[in-house]
């Protein structure tokens, strides 16, 4: 559910003081209900995301030959295997389309990378509200694969070029074998995910406790019997490595976020912003597309700058701004355009505001 975040009343007639107060207010309301419980399980996830599902077992999906079943449908959950934002995922784009994956998929991967980040879905659920959090979810998967196969049918070339170019090299990549029986990696996972649902439920504090004790022994009994100390140390070289990247930035935009809220409150966008209108949907997804957002900044962006929690912004244009936020902005589409040229870059950007209108408009007159 949402919350509404405590204010700081304050009488002093310094704008100076009153604004890092209302800073300070801001980041404590956020990290102070959120980081135990949401932030530190969900670094735990990405971090074993990163460490233990090796990047070759999607990327030998995505060529032109591959099922469009199995290529788009992977594409499009990459993200939770990444927790990149939109400038990070560029490089990664640039790869697999160098290895020969089809424009498609390719696509679709750019796309999901940021938006189906595991990190900020589960912010964006626990503070923002966990229909907004599907919503977003769900939005992405679809967004990504209708995006892949439009951009696919746009451009048949490139994969015409790439079927004749890497057909060789990418069959190489399918001769790989399991180390470890095939339960063990779900089942860490599982175990991880229920520590994440415990802890962030409504459970009372010693029942939280005991559940989270008994599901960290089976993670423990895994990693001790099933993985490698090397592996173990990747994982934990994984987790550090997200956090020194986004928890910073998290604590400084927040704080920052809070300050700009001092001198321009959220009612200050409700006109543009306050309805589910077609174009309240279409400059949300416009703005998206044009800011750039460090990965889970976009939470306190749409939650208190834009006023989400405060009823100022309605569902459909929260919901177009985070679909085109984190997953495109103004210097991520000037490197696209030295990537794949002019015509794709305008055709995807176009495509993300267009579907990403569309999304909002939906979710937000749906009457949930």
């Amino acid at each position: 559910m949402p919350y509404a975040l405590p204010r700081v009343e304050c009488l002093m007639t310094d704008p100076i003081t009153g604004s890092l107060l209302s800073g300070w207010d801001t980041l404590f309301g956020y990290l102070s209900q959120h980081v135990i419980t949401c932030l530190v399980p969900a670094f735990f996830i990405a971090g074993a995301i990163a460490a233990f599902i090796k990047k070759d077992a999607i990327l030998k999906y995505f060529s032109p030959e591959a099922k469009k079943t199995t290529s788009f449908g992977i594409a499009s959950v990459s993200g939770t295997v990444l927790a990149v934002c939109s400038c990070t995922i560029l490089p990664m784009f640039a790869g697999i389309l160098k290895k020969g994956s089809g424009l498609g998929p390719a696509i679709t991967f750019l796309y999901a990378g940021p938006a189906i980040n595991i990190l900020a879905i589960i912010y964006t659920a626990q503070v923002l509200g966990i229909d907004l959090g599907i919503a977003r979810a769900v939005a992405a998967i679809v967004l990504s694969i209708a995006i892949g196969l439009v951009m696919m049918a746009l451009f048949p070339e490139h994969d015409a070029e790439s079927t004749k170019t890497h057909a060789a090299d990418r069959r190489a990549l399918l001769t790989k074998e399991a180390t470890r029986p095939g339960w063990v990696v779900p089942a860490f996972f599982v175990f991880l995910v229920a520590i994440l649902l415990v802890a962030t439920s409504g459970l009372d504090i010693f029942s939280r406790l005991l559940i989270v004790y008994f599901l960290s022994m089976a993670v423990a009994f895994l990693l001790i019997y099933y993985f490698t100390r090397n592996e173990v140390t990747d994982w934990g070289m994984e987790i550090w490595d997200l956090t020194k990247k986004i928890f910073p930035i998290l604590i400084i935009g927040t704080f920052a976020l809070g300050v700009l809220a001092y001198f321009l409150p959220a009612s200050v966008f409700a006109p543009y912003f306050g309805d589910n209108s077609i174009g309240a949907n279409f400059l949300a997804a416009c703005v998206g597309a044009i800011l750039y957002m460090p990965t889970l900044l976009e939470v306190p962006v749409i939650g208190t700058t834009l006023g989400y929690l405060t009823g100022e912004m309605a569902k459909g244009p929260a919901l177009a701004l985070l679909l085109t936020g984190p997953s495109i902005s103004l210097p991520s589409l000037l490197v696209l355009y030295r990537l794949i040229g002019g015509k794709k870059t305008l055709a995807y950007a176009g495509l993300v505001i267009v579907f990403s209108t569309i999304a909002g408009f939906i979710f937000g007159n749906l009457g949930l």
